[in-house]
């Protein structure tokens, strides 16, 4: 007697690659930034300045990092029966994660004599903003499937 039931549809969840896209693309113009911020903070503010672009960038990229990056985690649980609860978790998890470090950074950084402070504000605003622009053009520009998890019957063959 055989077993006559069809192979399990691929779980890899359809997301991944826009994820990704939406990495590299974040990534490469976290880059630009980081090279604008640091040379206006110097220009305007001297050193102080330098390093309030680049720590404003890095905190916006890293932050941006957490959430593609946890989501990316948890896909890999795809094909679990306890998949909804391991995604939530994991990626309520970076959140938080996110929320406690962006609170210890904002004490930590707050006195710095070696950062400007209003730098470091612009910097992290255009990171963000930029991040927000490259999800909305990456995900606007990807083609999804409806249905991700569907095997369409075989046509009978026409005789």
């Amino acid at each position: 007697m055989s077993d006559a039931r069809p192979e399990p549809a691929d779980r890899t969840p359809t997301s991944n690659p826009v994820l990704k896209r939406a990495l590299a693309w974040g990534g490469a113009l976290a880059g630009v930034i980081l090279v604008v911020s640091a040379v206006l903070g110097y220009v305007f503010a001297g050193l102080p300045g330098l390093w309030g672009g680049i720590v404003g960038t890095l905190m916006a990229v890293l932050f941006m990092g957490i959430t593609a990056g946890t989501i990316l985690l948890a896909n890999r649980f795809a094909g679990s029966d306890l998949f909804v609860g391991i995604f939530f978790g994991i990626v309520l998890g970076g959140w938080l994660l996110k929320f406690v470090l962006f609170i210890v950074l904002v004490f930590v950084l707050r006195d710095a004599a070696w950062l400007d402070p209003m730098v470091v504000f612009l910097s992290l605003v255009a990171g963000v903003i930029a991040s927000l622009v490259v999800d909305v053009l990456v995900v606007a520009k990807s083609r999804l499937p409806y249905a991700s998890d569907v095997t369409l019957p075989k046509a009978p063959e026409d005789d």
